[in-house]
Parts: C-alpha cells; structure tokens; sequence
C-alpha cells in the first residue's frame, strides 16, 4: 500500500480489528480525520494506518485518547523513536507474560503429575511474574491528580473483604445481564441495553466515585483501547466490550456518524 492508496472505513475497521463506530469516533475528536472523497466518504491512505497503529499501540498501554493527540499532532512527534519505545514496552511485558506462563505450569504440574513423580515445590517460582501493585500504580500515575481518584480512594480505604466480594459479584452480575441481553440480538440503544448502562453507571457512582453519562464514556473508551479490559469483559461473551461500549455513547447522546 502506497500512500496514495485509500481504503474505505470498512476495510479499516476489518484490518485493524476495530469498530467502525470507532473509526467515526476518532475522525469526530481529531484524533484520526479521514480524507474525503467526492460523495463524502471516509478515505484512509498508508499515513492514516501508520497512524492507526500508533494509536491502538498507545491505547493497549493505557493511554488516553486525547494524550495520544496531543502526542501524534506534536510537530516535535518522532514517530520511529516512539516506536522503538513502545516495542521495548511490549517485550518487557512478554518477558513477564513468560514468567507468569512458567509460574503457571508449576502450579498444573503440583495438580497433574502422579505423587511419585512430583518434586518439592519451589514457592518462589510460583509467584514469578506476578506484581500484585501493577494496576494500583499505573491507575495512580493516570489518575492520581483528579477528583475521581481522590474521592474512590477515599472512599474504597474502609472497605473489608466482604464488601470487594460485594463488589464483584455485582460487576460479575451485570456482565453476565448485558451478555445475555446482546446474545438476545438487543442493540446497543435498545430499552434495555440503556437500562443496563445505567445499571452500571449507579453501580460505579456507588461504590467508588460520582460517573456523569460522558465520564462514562472515557471508561468506555478505556475499555476498547486497552487489551486487558477488552479481555475481562469479553470473557463474558465475545464482542461484548464494543456492545456496551456503543450502548455508553448511546446513552451519553453521542450522535451516530455516516461513512
């Protein structure tokens, strides 16, 4: 593909892996505009996809979608040194993938091997890989100077064990209505999709901070752009990440885009 190649947004979105939802999305918030044709029809040409990458890169990180912006737009943007950076991110994060696989063999192993063949186990492999604050610190080094952080922080330092189970369970709960809603063939502005994003919304507003509808649409957005929530929440049903995500904007009145 040269840059004077042009795809259509549904090529895009079936090469990338991502909504068209979403490619209209990014045109509207200037974070990947698409040329134009004749008929107004969203073009992408080679310096779109490389764009798209960085972006999908950015997002697997945890990054926002308006930092990734401000970082893409920057003149000063060195895109083969933000590369070279990201790949180094990624392969210190496959080399703890690796340990953890190992960690995990050795507790299959403790379950499968017959008694006469197991070894002493050795505790100190069991835990390789694992870093029990990772996401407290990385939610901390994006959250941490806002009143949302602050307020859940706050709020979640005088809950015990009963009350996180509490909280799972309902989280697991409505994971497990919204797939079943989706598997029913209800789309994301049905009654009763919007009922469940509402659910969610009181739930996030009860328990850890006050979550207007366009806040949630940054959750949303987080969870589509980042492969460990996309993962969690599609455990529950294929797609159902991109189903509730749309069902947020729908809620929020974020309008639909034509091609």
């Amino acid at each position: 593909m040269t840059d004077k190649t042009t795809l259509t947004v549904t090529n895009v979105a079936r090469l990338a892996g991502v909504s068209v939802r979403t490619l209209h999305y990014y045109d509207k918030i200037g974070l990947l505009v698409a040329d134009r044709s004749a008929k107004d029809y969203r073009l992408y040409s080679q310096s779109h996809m490389l764009r798209l990458q960085q972006i999908l890169i950015e997002r697997s990180m945890g990054r926002s979608l308006e930092d990734i912006r401000r970082s893409l737009d920057d003149p000063d943007f060195d895109q083969a040194a933000n590369l070279k950076a990201q790949r180094e991110h990624m392969v210190a994060r496959l080399s703890q993938t690796h340990k953890m696989i190992t960690a995990i063999d050795t507790a299959l192993a403790h379950y499968t091997e017959p008694e006469e063949r197991k070894t002493p186990m050795d505790f100190k492999s069991l835990f390789d890989g694992f870093d029990p604050n990772e996401f407290e610190v990385e939610a901390k080094d994006r959250w941490g100077d806002t009143d949302a952080w602050a307020h859940s922080n706050k709020r979640t330092k005088g809950y015990e064990k009963a009350d996180w189970e509490q909280v799972k369970q309902e989280q697991d709960s409505i994971w497990q209505a919204c797939a079943l809603a989706m598997g029913e063939g209800h789309n994301p502005q049905s009654d009763i999709a919007q009922s469940l994003v509402e659910r969610h919304r009181r739930y996030i507003d009860r328990w850890f901070y006050p979550l207007t509808p366009k806040a949630h649409i940054v959750l949303a957005d987080m969870w589509e752009g980042d492969d460990r929530f996309r993962t969690n929440i599609d455990g529950y049903a294929p797609g159902l990440t991109e189903w509730i995500a749309n069902a947020i904007r729908a809620a929020a009145g974020e309008p639909k885009d034509a091609d």
